[in-house]
């Protein structure tokens, strides 16, 4: 089982490199965390964008531009498109978005016509895995990026993204915690009818791969002592391995409050298209980059 970040760049290694296509790559920031990533053996890299820019910023980096496949377009919507395209004709197992927009970035993957969905009710979502110092294991969450306020079946497909991540890190069980205000049943409150509903499909075979409880507060479902003391005794209270959020707003607040306040490391991906998208913050570090471009090629098929 993986228990820290750095344990996916090694795992990926035994397994194989992937190839990963960056789109709009005309920033430092993209170019560092693809070379960090090449030198680590797990991924061959494909930049689209302004060559010349490309090269500009290698050379300021003193990074070897030879290292990398470059292709040519320098507008910012029609390199995403084209690294879609490049994804699309079998020439990439990642996506990773580069200096482009997320807008843009989004709405090359959602391209009905020339897209990275699947087809029928795929969901996008967004998937982080969090190193926080002061928990005892990695933490597993959703959604903080993509999908501001999901509505029930867009939990459930979240509930299975948060399990398959957590079972492509070893983890033969999952426990999942549904998250609410409070672990009291309080029918005013959507978010602990639909959390109860999940956990009760989880029960029930519906979902499958882990082990779901729900609603649960934040306190009681991370930490034992508070849910001896409120005398919750299910086996996700005060252990859980993956966050289920009621909305954008608690999550992205988590996730925020995580690195900067409890110095947290993560790694990220967006999941329910035909591959893995890395999607950084502007404010992410290269090395959260170069985590989640190794979680994004841990969980490529």
């Amino acid at each position: 089982m993986i228990t820290h970040l750095d344990d996916i760049i090694k795992e990926v290694k035994v397994r194989g490199k992937k190839r990963l296509v960056a789109a709009y790559a005309n920033d430092s920031h993209t170019i560092g965390a693809t070379s960090m990533a090449i030198d680590a053996g797990i991924i061959d890299a494909t930049l689209v964008g302004d060559i010349e820019t490309i090269k500009k910023v290698c050379k300021e980096e003193g990074i070897d531009v030879a290292k990398y496949r470059l292709v040519q377009e320098a507008d910012e919507q029609k390199a995403a498109n084209k690294a879609v395209e490049l994804i699309n004709n079998g020439e990439g197992d990642i996506l990773m978005k580069g200096l482009c927009t997320t807008d843009k970035y989004m709405r090359a993957i959602l391209n009905k016509e020339k897209g990275l969905m699947p087809g029928g009710k795929s969901v996008l979502s967004h998937v982080t895995v969090f190193e926080v110092p002061t928990y005892h294991k990695l933490l597993v969450t959703s959604d903080v990026a993509v999908i501001p306020a999901p509505d029930f079946n867009q939990k459930v497909a979240i509930t299975n993204y948060v399990i398959n991540t957590a079972k492509t890190l070893g983890i033969e069980k999952p426990k999942v915690a549904m998250i609410a205000a409070t672990e009291q049943m309080t029918f005013g409150m959507q978010a602990c009818v639909e959390a109860a509903l999940i956990a009760a499909m989880g029960n029930r075979g519906q979902i499958k791969g882990g082990i779901i409880d729900g609603p649960l507060a934040m306190d009681v479902a991370i930490d034992k002592e508070s849910a001896e003391i409120k005398k919750l005794t299910g086996e996700v209270a005060g252990d859980a391995d993956c966050l289920v959020w009621p909305n954008i707003e608690s999550g992205n607040v988590f996730y925020k409050t995580a690195t900067k306040l409890a110095k947290a490391e993560l790694a990220a991906m967006v999941v329910g298209a035909k591959v893995p998208c890395v999607l950084s913050s502007r404010g992410d570090s290269t090395k959260t980059k170069m985590y989640s471009i190794a979680l994004a090629a841990l969980s490529a098929k």
